[in-house]
């Protein structure tokens, strides 16, 4: 009896404490709380200057202004950042990271080995909807599309499910491309030393923004070729590089390559893990939003040549109900087309 007692005294204690707890308003939750960012990719990254740029501003506009610290969960292409966010991180909302554009759509492919729900994911927003460039270092004999489609290059992956190794296999099979993957580079920005050293010819897959944040002196100095990128429009800054979009024309395989490119709008993703109080979500979505709004913000950003297009948790929320819901013709040639073996 005294056992059911102390049971039924500690229920009644766990019961009263989550409801003081669920009571609390955001500014009681947040006020003196130090949050934590969590990062898939080192220290210095694109994805982690985005991500330490965004910190620096949005408590401000979290209610009692909580700091952030960086926690970074390298590895496996973003699958332990992932994994962590997913089931291990606190659904309190003191938690929030960045995994890679292309990890959400893993498992609409059938590659799930989390066995982790897209939809079910807290997706806060992203900081920009991203243009890809492939390109060429300028000792290369590649200089341009037509000679990528005749003559291969060597370029480098970071991982089995990430977009450097995924994508340019796409590109193979969409686009008549020939690049050959050199596996076993951490991330891209080490992979772009190694193409300034020699090792590889150029890079598939980097984004314009981290070009420009990382590397501004490529372009101007002609550093490289750029072969094409992967928006949807011109870009002001190189308008002279073509869309590889315009570069397809057969109709499943351009919708394959939709699919595919659909990541972008994701371009640099945030996210806490699921099953947070809706109360939560909203003040971590209108923060977000806030802080990209912010002029001390982007003038910040404008200062790092950071792109930056917000796009809402909305926005990302309904991106991936789309891509879940693809005709299976289209999610077919898209798997044959990340295909190493066809």
């Amino acid at each position: 009896m005294r056992h059911l007692l102390r049971r039924a005294t500690t229920a009644a204690a766990f019961l009263l404490a989550s409801g003081i707890v669920h009571a609390q308003t955001p500014e009681q939750f947040y006020k003196g709380r130090q949050l934590t960012m969590v990062v898939y990719s080192p220290a210095g990254s694109a994805y982690d200057i985005y991500a330490r740029m965004l910190t620096r501003h949005m408590g401000r506009h979290i209610p009692g202004n909580p700091t952030f610290i960086h926690q970074y969960v390298v590895g496996a292409g973003g699958l332990k950042a992932m994994e962590f966010l997913y089931r291990i991180a606190p659904k309190d909302g003191s938690v929030i990271g960045t995994v890679g554009r292309g990890l959400p759509f893993e498992p609409f492919l059938g590659k799930n080995e989390l066995k982790y729900d897209p939809l079910r994911v807290t997706w806060i927003g992203s900081m920009n909807r991203e243009a890809t460039l492939a390109m060429s270092w300028h000792t290369s004999k590649v200089k341009t599309y037509e000679d990528l489609t005749r003559m291969e290059l060597l370029v480098p992956g970071t991982g089995a499910g990430a977009d450097s190794e995924i994508i340019p296999l796409a590109f193979n099979s969409l686009a008549g491309t020939k690049f050959k993957i050199i596996s076993g580079y951490r991330n891209t920005t080490e992979a772009a030393l190694a193409m300034e050293r020699g090792e590889l010819e150029g890079l598939a897959y980097w984004s314009w923004s981290a070009v420009k944040s990382i590397h501004p002196s490529w372009v101007p100095e002609k550093k490289v070729n750029l072969l094409f990128h992967t928006g949807t429009k011109v870009l002001p800054d190189i308008p002279q590089v073509r869309l590889i979009r315009n570069l397809v024309t057969n109709p499943t395989d351009k919708q394959a390559l939709e699919f595919i490119l659909a990541r972008e709008i994701l371009g640099r993703p945030f996210l806490a893990p699921p099953d947070l109080p809706a109360e939560r979500v909203a003040v971590l979505r209108n923060a977000f939003a806030a802080t990209l709004r912010d002029p001390d913000f982007l003038k910040d950003a404008a200062k790092a040549k950071l792109d930056v297009d917000l796009v809402t948790g909305d926005e990302v929320d309904k991106v991936l109900r789309d891509a879940s819901t693809a005709p299976a013709g289209v999610i077919d040639r898209v798997k044959q087309s990340l295909s190493r073996s066809k």
